[in-house]
């Protein structure tokens, strides 16, 4: 293959990964603002501004755009636990968290379609799987973290204890998505003393 094919080449996947993260963001809005059974893939092509037909070159249906969500949403949470370094103030990290999500971040997680996923988990086993996947491996990320954490304090931490407080982690970082939704003027300082009063128990 010559340099032009190649270039070609090239071009044609950066179109290909252009209009899929044109469908997805599409498609995001759609669910968040009418949910997954009332969002078609009509509705997503419309706000794509792209023909129906167009979409299916690119998933074959709703549930592959919801699994291509849920794949890219592990992504940034994984890549985010990445980031931690020694020293990292992560109660500010999680005050900040909260911010984006009031403030509907496009970056962020989207605490309204996370609950909607959540829900619809219990009804498609497809979609259970892949939340299922996506927690394990985030907690495992967090328990790993906890380790390096508890080894740069000297401390001695097991993996069934790192689990336990990965888990606890998981709960408490939802569970306030579950607030934005429900309290959306949830406030800084409240969110502050919640750090205060969990995190010395459940980090190192």
């Amino acid at each position: 293959m010559n340099a032009s094919a190649n270039t070609r080449g090239s071009a044609g996947q950066e179109r290909a990964s252009a209009q899929r993260d044109r469908i997805l963001a599409a498609a995001k809005q759609c669910f968040i603002e009418h949910g997954f059974h009332a969002a078609s893939m009509a509705s997503i092509a419309e706000a794509a501004d792209i023909s129906a037909g167009l979409i299916y070159r690119y998933f074959d249906n709703k549930n592959a755009i919801i699994l291509a969500i849920i794949e890219r949403q592990l992504a940034e949470k994984r890549a985010d636990i990445a980031s931690l370094q020694p020293g990292v103030d992560f109660a500010a990290r999680i005050g900040e968290l909260v911010a984006r999500w009031r403030a509907s971040d496009d970056q962020a997680m989207n605490p309204t379609l996370f609950l909607e996923m959540s829900a619809l988990g219990k009804r498609d086993p497809q979609i259970a799987a892949a939340l299922a996947e996506s927690d394990r491996l985030t907690r495992g990320d967090f328990a790993a973290w906890l380790m390096q954490r508890a080894t740069r304090a000297g401390q001695a931490l097991t993996e069934a204890e790192a689990d336990a407080r990965s888990f606890a982690l998981q709960c408490l970082i939802e569970g306030l998505a579950v607030r934005v939704v429900r309290e959306p003027d949830i406030d800084d300082t409240r969110v502050a003393e919640l750090m205060a009063r969990t995190l010395p128990i459940l980090l190192p």
